[in-house]
């Protein structure tokens, strides 16, 4: 009986705009956590300065499958992308707050064509 494997991708990212995208071939029925030790034992055989400790790394992360958070015990079909989330930094809604307040407020922005006589931020 012949050995069936299915296609993946695997996708991450250890630092802001350095994403890593690896192709590879795992035994059908296989979880997410198989095939991200797969992924990381085919990089460090192919890469000499790979670091095992900067790769160890990925398993604490949150995995996703096309965008959505699955568990790591999620079974892996044909052609799906795995990836793989940094945790945040700066919560988004306090990042927007910095902008907003950096960028300046009442005329500028979205409030710089406002009606006259109409209230802040309508």
């Amino acid at each position: 009986m012949a050995d069936s494997r299915i296609q993946i991708t695997l996708c991450w990212s250890l630092e802001p705009r350095h994403v890593h995208e690896q192709s590879l071939r795992v035994p059908e029925g296989c979880t997410v956590k198989v095939a991200l030790d797969l992924a990381v034992a085919q990089w460090l055989s192919s890469q000499p300065s790979a670091d095992a400790t900067t790769l160890s790394a990925l398993q604490f992360q949150q995995a996703g499958i096309w965008g959505q958070k699955v568990p790591w015990t999620q079974l892996v079909q044909a052609d799906d992308r795995i990836e793989l989330y940094r945790p945040l930094k700066v919560d988004p809604k306090v990042a927007r707050r910095q902008r907003f307040k950096r960028q300046g407020k009442g005329r500028t922005g979205l409030f710089a064509n406002r009606k006259s006589g109409s209230a802040a931020g309508y």
